[in-house]
């Protein structure tokens, strides 16, 4: 059964993961630099990256719903801090700053640390694994279009 608890947990784990949405950022910037061939429309980002969340989200719940926060091993916890500030810190400087190479280093440090999530998410609930699978992939392609963009820019 669902409780309000239960809603509040799973609210815990999927907010964070938007907030860098509410910074102003000029995201107009991506259409000024010169895009590889196999960069996808705009709006796909919206759409990958909000369904991406919802699953690390998904697989966070269950982790702290399995196991308590408190119980939960502190590895995960810094492998999961770490990939957050990797990830987050991707629209402040690609964005924001407008500096390629950091983004690049966001995306692969995003894509090194989604790595280890998994492997630490494995270890605690297998099950929990398979909401990262997108998350793999899309950083993984994140971090193949950051650098590819950093390329043709420099």
């Amino acid at each position: 059964m669902i409780t309000i608890k239960k809603i509040l947990i799973f609210l815990i784990c999927l907010i964070p993961w938007f907030l860098t949405a509410l910074i102003p950022v000029d995201y107009s910037f991506y259409d000024t630099i010169t895009l590889p061939f196999f960069a996808p429309p705009n709006i796909f980002y919206a759409i990958a990256w909000s369904i991406t969340y919802i699953c690390i989200a998904i697989s966070i719940y269950k982790v702290v719903i399995n196991y308590k926060w408190n119980n939960i091993p502190n590895e995960y916890k810094r492998t999961l801090l770490i990939n957050y500030l990797f990830n987050q810190s991707f629209t402040i400087v690609f964005f924001l700053l407008k500096n390629l190479f950091l983004g690049f280093v966001s995306c692969l440090g995003t894509f090194v640390s989604t790595l280890y999530l998994y492997e630490e998410t494995n270890q605690l609930d297998k099950k929990s694994t398979k909401y990262l699978n997108p998350y793999v992939l899309l950083s993984l392609f994140a971090a193949i279009l950051s650098l590819t963009i950093y390329i043709l820019n420099t």
